[in-house]
């Protein structure tokens, strides 16, 4: 039997082509699917309002604590409360939509609006791969990541840690984690919040790449800023944000939420609680620098209730998703949530299954930055090589919905009609012939063709096709070069920071 054309060598020839077809991000055409009422909404933002007054927040971070006393609210040591409205005051400086620049500027994105922008997971202390197992990550695996999140068209962030680098000693990792990204890629990227000198440091770097006349003018870093649920913020967090709101860079603030655990079970107390924390942290960023960019973040599982595992993929997220993307929308800022989200330990159907149903409500809620978009596993412990390709794969058919119904002129097809008598098939009609390359999406790791094909290849699964896929990327990445003497002058710059301190795993 003769072979179909288009198999492996067309997919191979297709990924090494790939960052060359990159879009900056998506632009979403069609509307979020609103699962609340607007007096749904309403009760949540009061009750929002009457945690925020009546049992309020606790903020061990002192220079916060007094920000936020000056500002009008209720001070007893670490306990902040706040009137009605006050927060929601306060978050009105922020913008609507913001750009965060990369240093290609057609990789420059934007964060807001009907923009979504997928990024990689974040924050494994583990890595699998097909071969080697499950293990810790090394700098090396990080490195890898940000190599093919910037190879990968469907992911328009370099995101931030991707994997724990556990070689490297903790207090120094951040240099070379932060050097990986403005070296390794010229997408946007996520800088280092374990501490505000490290924050700093994140600055100071993108400054010597992007030049100093435009950091602090235009944002280049966004970081993730998560609260201490249930209502606390810590002050490793907001010294953090406290630095990047300083210097006009944005900041996520996400509530870390497990249903039960960290908040009631129930869909609307999760959702006031996450609506009064990340308000709180959005205000916090507000008083250090009016206007400065930030995003209302939300990241919520489910949990067993018997064994205390967190669960992904059940309804009950998909409904809290929905809720905070209007949320955002009413206060006025972009909005974080969702991913390819899995408890399973390797790129099986139960993380297929899981991983589809948690991202269609993602996309479904109008989210504008997508954290978790490829890679993830075990819960967010594990960072996988096949999961991030096979995730990074089906990006593309969701961006493909999310762009809607094409009702261009050629898109109508009625020449096709005119052209082709009833009866006749369309397979070798003009308008056939001048889009067929690009009339449907095609996966470019599923195998569509016949078994005799299949079975010829070597009856090979979805998860060896893409551990050989991953492995042709790397074999194939050009480094995008910095300018001349950029790269020297950071190598330098980290090298005679790192021998100010000594190292330490704390």
């Amino acid at each position: 039997m003769a072979r179909r054309s288009g198999g492996r060598d067309g997919r191979r020839a297709a990924r090494a082509g790939a960052v060359l077809e990159a879009e900056p991000f998506l632009t979403r055409e069609i509307p979020p699917r609103v699962m609340i009422s607007t007096e749904g909404l309403e009760i949540i933002e009061y009750n929002a309002d009457r945690i925020l007054a009546e049992v309020g927040i606790e903020i061990h971070h002192e220079a916060t604590v007094e920000r936020f006393r000056d500002a009008g609210a209720s001070v007893a040591g670490t306990r902040v409360r706040f009137e009605p409205g006050l927060v929601r005051s306060l978050v009105a400086t922020a913008p609507a939509t913001f750009t965060q620049h990369a240093r290609n500027p057609a990789r420059s994105v934007q964060i807001g609006g009907s923009a979504t922008v997928f990024a990689p997971a974040y924050g494994s202390p583990f890595v699998r791969d097909l071969e080697g197992g499950r293990r810790y990550g090394s700098i090396t695996d990080f490195e890898n990541f940000v190599k093919l999140a910037y190879l990968q068209p469907n992911l328009h962030h370099s995101g931030g840690t991707i994997c724990e680098p556990v070689d490297l000693p903790v207090n120094k990792r951040h240099f070379d984690m932060v050097a990986a990204h403005l070296r390794f890629s010229d997408k946007p990227f996520m800088g280092s919040v374990t501490a505000g000198e490290r924050a700093q440091d994140t600055v100071d770097m993108a400054r010597i790449v992007f030049g100093e006349d435009r950091v602090p003018a235009e944002t280049v870093v966004m970081s993730l800023i998560n609260a201490s649920s249930p209502l606390t913020w810590d002050a490793t967090m907001l010294e953090a944000a406290e630095v990047y709101a300083a210097n006009n860079q944005a900041c996520i603030f996400t509530p870390f939420i497990l249903a039960g655990a960290m908040s009631p079970v129930s869909a609307a107390a999760v959702t006031a609680q996450i609506l009064a924390e990340s308000m709180v942290g959005m205000a916090a960023a507000q008083l250090v620098r009016p206007g400065a960019p930030v995003v209302l973040g939300a990241f919520v599982s489910t949990m067993d209730m018997q064994s205390g595992a967190p669960t992904f993929g059940t309804p009950e997220p998909a409904l809290i998703m929905s809720a905070v993307g209007e949320l955002a929308r009413r206060l006025g800022v972009p909005m974080r949530t969702g991913g390819q989200l899995t408890a399973s330990k390797t790129p099986d159907a139960q993380a297929a299954y899981e991983s589809a149903a948690v991202m269609g409500p993602t996309l479904a809620a109008g989210t504008n930055f997508v954290l978790h978009a490829a890679g993830w596993l075990e819960g967010g412990l594990t960072m996988g090589y096949e999961k991030f390709m096979l995730d990074a794969d089906q990006l593309g058919a969701h961006a493909k919905v999310e762009r809607g119904f094409d009702l261009s002129e050629n898109a109508q097809g009625m020449t096709a009609f005119h052209q082709t008598e009833p009866g006749q098939h369309h397979l070798g009609s003009a308008h056939t012939l001048a889009n067929f390359q690009t009339a449907f999406w095609k996966s470019g790791l599923a195998d569509a063709n016949s078994f005799e094909q299949w079975e010829a290849e070597g009856s090979k699964d979805a998860e060896t096709r893409a551990s050989e896929a991953w492995k042709e990327l790397l074999a194939g990445y050009e480094q995008p070069a910095l300018p001349a003497g950029v790269d020297q002058e950071l190598t330098e710059w980290i090298e005679r920071r790192k021998a100010t301190f000594p190292d330490s795993n704390v």
